[in-house]
C-alpha cells in the first residue's frame, strides 16, 4: 500500500476507536505507533514511543498545564464559586431576568480561573440553577444561561485548551491567552444582552425578583471576588505586560490561589488532597493525548496527506474565506459528535498548515476554532454541556435544555461570523505584546 492509502486507513480506525469509546490518548497512541511501523519500521515505531513522550514529559513550556489546573482545583474545590455567584447576584439579581444574567457574568468571572468548560458548567449549574428555580425562572431559560456561560470556560483565559492548540501547532502560548480575553468578554456581554431580550419578548420565563440589595450589601459582596480578579490581573496581567512567562505566571497563579483559599480559611486538608487529585488525573491525561497526538502527527507526515492536501489547496482558485467556511463547517459537524480535543488533536495537523498557507493567523484561528468547538458542546447529538447540566437537573428533559439553549447558539454563530470579519478584536491585544 502506498503512504497516503494507510493515512487513510489510520484516520479511519482512530475515529471508530474514538466512537467506541475507546480513551483519545490509548487510541493516538496506538494509531500513530502501528502507523508509524508500517511506514517506517517497528523499531522505529518503538523509538517514537520514547521520544515523544520524553520530549513531552520533559517540556518545560507545557508545564503551564498543571499548574493552570491546580489553580483552577483550589478555586472551584473551596466553595469560592458560590459566593463569587451571590455577589454577582447582590448586583444585578433584582433586575427582570437578573439571575440568569448573574449567571453568566459569574460564569465569565469563573472561567477565568477553572480554565474549563465542564468545571465551568458543573459548578454553576449546582450553584446557579436552584437559585432560578426558588424565582420561578423557567428551566430552559435558567440550563441555557449555565451551558452557555460554560462555554466562556475555555476561552477566557487561562484556557486549557489554548494551550493544548500552542502545544499541537507551536503558536506562542502567551499570545494565544491573551488573544481570547476580547472575544470572551464580549461573548458574555453578547449573552447577557440576548438574555435580556429574550425576558422583554418573554417576561413570564423570569420573572422579577421583589428583593433588592442595599448598597451597603452591594460593596460588602465585592470582597468575595476580590481574590478571582487578583489572580487573574496577577497571573495573566504578568503574560501581558511582560513580566513573566505563562509557565511562571501558572506557577504564581497556583502559588495564589493556596495562599488566598488559606486566608479566607477555605482549604481543610481532604479539599486540599480532593484539588491535588483533580489535578493529577486531568494533567496526565491531557499528557497522555499529547504524547499520543506527537505520534500519530508523526504518523500523517510520513504519510504524506497533510502536505498532499496543502498543495492541493494552495493550487485551488477560489478565496480562502471559502476555503475557511468549509474549514469551519466541518469542524461543527464534528463539534456534534465528538469531544473538542478529540478534534483537535485528529485535524490540528492537517488543518493548521492549510490556514496559515491560506493567509491566516495562526493565533487568530485558534479563537475561532475554539468558538466553532464552543457551538459543538451545545448542539446535538453529543452537547457534552448539555449532558454535564441534565446530570445535575435531573427533571428537565434534555431536549428541553437542547431547545431552551437555541438562541445562544444562533448567537454564537453570529459572533463567529463577527470574528472571521473583523480579526482585529482577536488579534488587537496580542499585537501590543510583540
Amino acid at each position: 500500500m502506498n503512504p497516503e492509502l494507510i493515512g487513510i486507513l489510520g484516520i479511519i480506525l482512530l475515529l471508530l476507536l474514538i466512537m467506541l469509546n475507546v480513551s483519545v490518548g490509548l487510541s493516538l497512541f496506538l494509531v500513530g505507533f502501528i502507523g508509524v511501523s508500517l511506514l517506517t519500521d517497528w523499531n522505529v515505531g518503538l523509538a517514537q514511543l520514547a521520544t515523544a513522550s520524553f520530549g513531552m514529559a520533559n517540556s518545560y513550556s507545557l508545564s503551564v498545564i498543571p499548574l493552570f489546573i491546580l489553580m483552577g482545583m483550589f478555586m472551584s474545590n473551596t466553595g469560592l464559586g458560590q459566593d463569587m455567584f451571590k455577589a454577582v447576584d447582590k448586583w444585578i439579581g433584582h433586575l427582570r431576568g437578573g439571575l440568569a444574567i448573574a449567571t453568566i457574568g459569574a460564569s465569565s468571572i469563573f472561567a477565568a480561573i477553572s480554565g474549563s468548560t465542564n468545571a465551568t458548567t458543573a459548578t454553576m449549574a449546582r450553584i446557579a440553577i436552584p437559585e432560578m428555580d426558588k424565582y420561578k425562572y423557567q428551566s430552559s431559560l435558567s440550563t441555557a444561561s449555565v451551558a452557555a456561560g460554560g462555554t466562556l470556560g475555555i476561552l477566557i483565559p487561562p484556557s486549557v485548551i489554548l494551550i493544548l492548540y500552542g502545544a499541537l501547532t507551536s503558536e506562542p502560548i502567551g499570545p494565544l491567552l491573551i488573544a481570547g480575553i476580547v472575544p470572551g468578554l464580549l461573548l458574555a456581554l453578547v449573552f447577557m444582552v440576548t438574555i435580556n431580550i429574550q425576558v422583554r419578548l418573554k417576561p413570564e420565563i423570569a420573572p422579577r425578583s421583589q428583593e433588592t440589595s442595599s448598597y451597603k450589601e452591594k460593596m460588602l459582596s465585592l470582597g468575595t471576588i476580590w481574590p478571582f480578579i487578583l489572580i487573574f490581573m496577577v497571573s495573566i496581567g504578568g503574560i501581558y505586560f511582560g513580566v513573566f512567562t505563562p509557565t511562571e505566571a501558572g506557577g504564581i497563579g497556583a502559588m495564589g490561589a493556596f495562599i488566598v483559599t488559606i486566608i479566607t480559611r477555605r482549604l481543610t486538608w481532604s479539599k486540599f488532597l480532593l484539588s491535588l487529585d483533580d489535578t493529577i488525573r486531568l494533567s496526565v491525561m491531557l499528557f497522555l493525548i499529547l504524547i499520543g497526538a506527537t505520534i500519530f502527527g508523526r504518523f500523517l507526515a510520513l504519510s504524506q496527506i497533510p502536505m498532499e492536501l496543502t498543495a492541493y489547496v494552495g493550487s485551488l482558485d477560489v478565496s480562502p474565506f471559502i476555503i475557511l467556511a468549509m474549514i469551519l463547517l466541518v469542524y461543527l459537524v464534528l463539534g456534534m459528535f465528538m469531544e473538542g480535543i478529540a478534534i483537535m488533536v485528529l485535524t490540528l495537523p492537517i488543518v493548521y498548515p492549510i490556514v496559515t498557507q491560506l493567509g491566516f493567523d495562526g493565533i487568530w484561528f485558534g479563537i475561532i476554532m475554539v468558538m466553532v468547538l464552543n457551538i459543538g458542546v451545545l448542539t446535538p447529538p453529543l452537547g457534552l454541556s448539555i449532558y454535564i447540566i441534565s446530570g445535575v437537573v435531573k427533571d428537565v428533559p434534555i431536549d428541553k435544555i437542547f431547545r431552551g439553549v437555541t438562541p445562544m447558539v444562533i448567537v454564537m454563530v453570529f459572533f463567529t461570523i463577527l470574528l472571521v470579519v473583523f480579526p482585529e478584536i482577536v488579534l488587537y491585544l496580542p499585537s501590543l505584546t510583540e
